[in-house]
């Protein structure tokens, strides 16, 4: 418990960290994009809502709606804002990568490192690239989720299972751009947060959160990656 106090505590501490003077302009491009995808996330979802509940609850249950509607609902509104949230990942990646090395350095104390061009388009591809294999690892698990959503009387659990499923990823995608900047592949960081698993889930359950509230969700991408690189440096700590 005590673990996953300490992950959550870590994502909050990035709303403290964003506003640093050496930190601001890193923050404005994962926030412009955070803003315009999670938008666009709202207007599908207020537009789609009513259908797609009707859909998925069972007519069997019908006689229930009125207990089901939030339920199915909440499983909606899941899904929506976590598609939404890995294509902002996707978008953003570059930008999250060097925002996670400033954050990094002032941290740790250590002297920044200067980013030029060409190493600029070095950090563009390889943080797509591996943010395409994070994508491919999560759609794996959205196979059987997606399955258990539709499957009438068994999506009752769905929406316990899309929360765990969401920090678990959260965190997996956030820790991923400090320990990519050093060279850790995904399986690496896998590994990493499998290792740390209370505090990875009770970070992942706040980014969660964060993306899930009106307007603190356009700030939960630059917030998260500033959180996670926390983790990352005080876990270091805590094992040395």
């Amino acid at each position: 418990m005590i673990s996953y106090l300490k992950g959550a505590v870590d994502c909050l501490a990035g709303f403290r960290l964003i506003l640093g003077s050496e930190i601001r302009r890193f923050v404005i491009m994962p926030l412009l994009i955070n803003i315009a995808l999670f938008s666009a996330a709202i207007y599908f979802f207020t537009k789609q809502i009513d259908i797609w509940v009707e859909q998925l609850l069972p007519h069997w249950l019908s006689f229930l709606e009125f207990l089901l509607w939030p339920l199915f609902a909440v499983t909606i509104f899941l899904i929506v804002f976590y598609s939404f949230t890995l294509l902002a990942n996707l978008i953003a990646a570059p930008f999250n990568s060097l925002l996670a090395a400033r954050v990094e350095a002032k941290l740790s104390g250590r002297a920044v490192e200067e980013i030029n061009t060409d190493a600029f388009w070095k950090i563009v591809i390889r943080s797509i690239g591996a943010e395409l294999i994070k994508l491919l690892y999560f759609i794996k698990w959205l196979i059987p989720l997606l399955i258990l959503t539709i499957v009438p009387g068994v999506n009752i659990v769905a929406p316990i299972a899309w929360f765990v499923f969401a920090a678990w990823t959260y965190s997996l995608e956030y820790t991923d751009y400090t320990l990519a900047n050093h060279g850790q592949l995904f399986y690496e960081v896998r590994e990493y947060n499998r290792q740390n698993r209370m505090r990875a889930l009770g970070f992942g359950s706040v980014v969660f959160v964060l993306t899930s509230v009106p307007f603190l969700n356009f700030l939960a991408m630059p917030v998260a990656v500033c959180g996670a690189t926390r983790l990352v440096i005080k876990v270091k700590e805590q094992n040395t």
